[in-house]
């Protein structure tokens, strides 16, 4: 165990979410030193390394995100010996040997609380000396909580172990046990937006008026697809994720409903269904939500004034900010850099019709035949209102990595 009294985070992985990572802590300073894990030599050497953390094509250079146009150079100190720089003043050391979590010399650096940014430890069940590595290594090369930048993925059949959660801050962060979990799942950028746009709706509505709910999430491209078109490796299915994302908007699949159970469960009762489109855009994202809610004659009508005021109400009770309501009209670099917000709704587009529904009894699963005689009229009628509702999140930055780092703090905060 660490009898420092210095706080220290470990980063494995510098991709698009492990250097936005860095940025955010190394601008929160709540970690006096941070210990990245890269795995692999960098360029030719740690100039190269250092132009990389310091420019980003998306939110342009790191001292003027942190400080202004005007912002001299933060990073300093650069020593290629040590392999050690200090950024915005926190002192930074990259470790560039093991890619295997379990081989990682993070007990020898002090470090108890790992951020995994990598993407590709996320099954929860898997051992630590597993072949290619698994999440739980950490666990083995001293670090005491881990917590995925991504959702776990599981095998068919298989549940989370009971030393790992899912959690999503604002939502269901208080799940977090720090006595029992070691395993923390921050969820993905398109979850958390999900889960903010709908959890207020429970909150009104309840369960049991949410007939049905759709989703769809236009979103931007992932470091993932390709520029340009590419011959599929062997044995993939999927022959678009193989396609130019700079020419193409792409259909493709998403997670959002399984990790959404998790994280809200009362989602399991409601016939739910989630789709992903990518486009051609570096970041900024959107949820196209579409529910049916059952009206009631003792309750308000479904309008839309109705779920706005929902919302915005919702806004403006939360101390957090992660949710946003805003009757302007946006587009995706509007949203770009939004502080904390894990989902900005769009009231100026939200939408609602209501429908009578004619249902008839005799073709419902369930109901007793001689009840059925004895009803005269078998047809029913239903008033049924749906709603659509958008969403914007920058799936980067400014939704996900600031609530990752939220996540990552009260981690830290509650091992003493």
């Amino acid at each position: 165990m660490n009898t420092d009294t210095s706080k220290i985070l470990g980063i494995n992985g510098l991709g698009r979410i492990g250097k936005l990572t860095l940025w955010h802590h190394v601008g929160r300073k709540f970690f006096d030193e941070i210990v990245i894990n890269v795995g692999r030599e960098v360029g030719t050497g740690m100039d190269d390394l250092v132009h990389y953390i310091e420019r980003d094509s998306t939110y342009g250079r790191l001292e003027a995100f942190l400080h202004g146009s005007r912002a001299e150079s933060v990073i300093t100190d650069v020593d290629p010996e040590s392999g050690t720089l200090v950024v915005n003043g926190v002192k930074i050391k990259i470790l560039s040997t093991d890619r295997n979590p379990k081989d990682i010399a993070w007990a020898d650096n002090n470090v108890e609380l790992v951020v995994d940014t990598t993407g590709q430890f996320l099954d929860p069940n898997l051992e630590s000396d597993a072949p290619k590595g698994s999440i739980r290594g950490h666990l083995e090369a001293g670090v005491r909580k881990v917590i995925a930048s991504a959702p776990f993925k599981l095998k068919q059949g298989a549940v989370i172990p009971d030393d790992a959660v899912t959690t999503v801050m604002g939502i269901n962060d208080k799940d977090y046990d720090p006595v029992r979990h070691c395993l923390i799942s921050n969820a993905s950028c398109t979850t958390t937006c999900l889960a903010h746009m709908i959890k207020p709706l429970l909150d009104a509505f309840g369960v049991n008026r949410l007939l049905s709910a759709s989703m769809a999430t236009v979103h931007a491209a992932t470091g993932s697809q390709q520029v340009l078109d590419r011959l599929p490796q062997a044995g993939k299915t999927d022959l678009r994720k193989n396609r130019s994302i700079m020419n193409n908007i792409i259909l493709t699949t998403t997670g959002a409903a399984k990790a959404l159970q998790q994280v809200i469960p009362e989602m399991a009762n409601i016939g739910f269904i989630a789709e992903s489109v990518r486009i051609p855009t570096a970041t900024g994202s959107l949820i196209i939500l579409v529910i049916n809610l059952q009206e009631e004659l003792d309750k308000p009508p479904v309008k839309r004034e109705l779920i706005n005021r929902i919302y915005e109400d919702t806004a403006k009770k939360q101390a957090d900010g992660y949710l946003i309501f805003t009757d302007k009209q946006n587009v995706s670099s509007d949203i770009i850099g939004t502080p904390r917000a894990a989902a900005v709704i769009e009231g100026h587009e939200t939408h609602t019709r209501t429908a009578c529904l004619s249902i008839d009894l005799a073709h419902m699963q369930g109901l007793d035949k001689e009840m059925l005689e004895n009803i005269n009229d078998r047809v029913c009628a239903i008033q049924v209102t749906q709603a659509v509702i958008y969403g914007w999140y920058d799936n980067e930055m400014a939704s996900y990595v600031n609530m990752l780092g939220d996540r990552t703090v009260t981690v830290a905060e509650s091992m003493g």
